[in-house]
């Protein structure tokens, strides 16, 4: 019996990346998932390389109206929810002294506001406890150059954790973060040679995190393994920010 068994999850952001590797990871431990991205052509390669026990929900964590409807396709089809991922984020550099209203208002719509009422649209849904793992990052306590907005919106995460876990003590749902380091995903893909090359070299074994290290990290803060981890950071980043 796998450690998830019979278990309803939702995993947003899931189309790529440590989403993605997520919902593979749950789906192996007897979770069925509910997967979300913003393209439908990707989110429907997304479930069929999750393969079974997967369906997928095109929308924007940002948007109020796509989260009402992950929800309402969760109720009809399954009735209740016992995991949540709110996974889905967007990163993108800004120097201070050029950083406009649109940078800003773009990266706390998705990473903030958007993670903030994914996990409350949620809540109607789970029934005698449950477990919410938000995605933070290290960036949330690191002051990498230039990346002051998201590193901000990822401190919000981390904050939430801490007062939701009071906020829903009575209902016996855990709030976690898991809080990657330097991962190998489209992002990743995208940074120039150098810049990849310095986070790279931070990382103590001296090689970039994959997104299946995340999703089995995700996998034990879902399960009873972890019944007695509450409102804990989990970094997994390889001790990245340890030294």
């Amino acid at each position: 019996m796998g450690k998830l068994e019979g278990k309803v999850a939702v995993i947003t952001g899931a189309s790529s990346g440590i989403g993605l590797a997520t919902a593979k990871r749950f789906v192996a431990e007897g979770a069925y998932v509910f997967v979300t991205g913003r393209r439908q052509a990707e989110l429907d390669a997304a479930v069929k390389a999750i393969g079974s026990n997967a369906t997928g929900v095109q929308g924007d964590a940002g948007n109020l109206a796509d989260l009402d409807r992950l929800y309402k396709a969760v109720k009809t089809q399954e009735g209740r929810l016992d995991v949540l991922c709110a996974n889905a984020g967007i990163g993108e550099f800004g120097r201070l002294g050029s950083i406009t209203e649109d940078h800003f208002d773009k990266i706390f719509a998705v990473n903030v506001r958007g993670t903030l009422f994914t996990v409350q649209k949620a809540l109607p849904l789970f029934i005698g406890g449950g477990s919410i793992i938000l995605t933070g990052s290290i960036a949330g306590i690191k002051g990498y150059e230039n990346f002051s907005v998201y590193s901000a919106s990822k401190a919000a995460i981390r904050s939430f954790a801490r007062t939701w876990l009071t906020d829903l003590k009575a209902r016996n749902i855990r709030v976690n973060v898991i809080s990657p380091g330097p991962v190998e995903t489209g992002v990743f893909d995208q940074l120039p040679p150098e810049a990849k090359e310095y986070f790279v070299s931070m990382i103590p074994r001296g090689t970039i995190g994959q997104p299946d290290e995340i999703a089995k990290a995700a996998v034990f803060l879902a399960s009873s393994d972890s019944s007695f981890v509450n409102g804990v950071e989990l970094f997994v980043d390889g001790g990245t920010v340890q030294i």
